[in-house]
């Protein structure tokens, strides 16, 4: 399957701090993946050079073509949710879908207009009467609108209380996810979204520390939570992170089917949260 976007050798410098070093990966169509990873690891480089809002060094396309090249016409196909609200304060609801309905070939006014009597948002509220939580439901019913192949979400729960985040997930997996349209994420809420994801990339410091579909995390990696008198032998068999919990000790290894590690203790399967934990750790140590 062609990819939907590419990458090879993605850098990224601001004066002599790299955000991106040698970046590579491939994001095929009809998946949602997650961007993982702490602040400053790279993961706003990647979507604003996707996005092509920055320029790069190596290799990057997305439909097939260089994105800071020939932008205008990537997002024809491309909506993007940031993690701070972007319309005027002064403008009424129904004025945004006025504009976007001007601007954009591809939205559609009815579908907007469904989404949000969904919502307790009235139409004729302005921005700034609305929560932070209804300026994100805005946002996500302006892009869902548009027939775009690609959604890139940078944070976009960020600040909001449970029940939105919630609600702005729901909606997004149930009135817009099909298999036609691909999602990229970034979040710090691991725990709320992997669930939704068919794969996952973790980015510390510049670089690509996993990539993998979420389908095969049972075969790369295995969590042990440890017999307290196999305690040497776990540790002889070198698990990358260690985790001392409510008395029980925690090793996880990326050899699951290593014969050597039956008998430990009790395997399960990390989380995504869990495993990213695990990862950035090995680096940090």
């Amino acid at each position: 399957m062609t990819a939907l976007i590419s990458a090879r050798n993605l850098g990224k410098a601001y004066g002599k701090f790299i955000a991106l070093n040698n970046v590579n990966f491939d994001i095929e169509p009809g998946r949602i993946v997650g961007l993982i990873g702490p602040n400053g690891a790279g993961k706003t480089s990647v979507l604003r050079a996707v996005l092509g809002l920055t320029s790069y060094t190596g290799e990057l396309r997305v439909f097939g073509k260089d994105p800071f090249q020939a932008r205008s016409q990537i997002m024809h196909d491309t909506c993007f949710i940031a993690d701070v609200a972007v319309l005027p304060g002064w403008l009424r609801v129904s004025q945004a879908l006025d504009f976007v309905g001007g601007v954009h070939p591809k939205f559609r006014r009815d579908r907007a207009v469904g989404l949000l009597s969904k919502t307790q948002i009235k139409m004729t509220s302005r921005v700034r009467e609305l929560s932070k939580g209804m300026k994100t439901q805005v946002h996500l019913a302006l892009a869902m609108a548009i027939d775009a192949k690609l959604l890139v979400l940078d944070e976009p729960t960020l600040g909001l209380d449970l029940l939105a985040r919630r609600a702005f997930y729901d909606a997004l997996v149930n009135d817009y996810m099909d298999e036609t349209r691909t999602i990229l994420i970034t979040t710090h809420q691991v725990e709320e979204i992997e669930n939704l994801l068919t794969h996952v990339m973790f980015i510390e410091r510049g670089h690509i520390v996993l990539d993998t579909p979420v389908e095969k995390i049972p075969e790369r990696f295995v969590a042990i939570s440890v017999h307290p008198d196999r305690l040497d032998a776990a540790q002889a068999l070198k698990p990358f992170h260690v985790r001392p919990l409510m008395g029980k000790t925690i090793m996880y290894f990326d050899q699951p089917s290593n014969p050597a590690l039956a008998g430990l203790g009790e395997p399960h399967t990390p989380t995504i949260a869990d495993l990213f934990v695990a990862k950035l750790s090995q680096g940090a140590a």
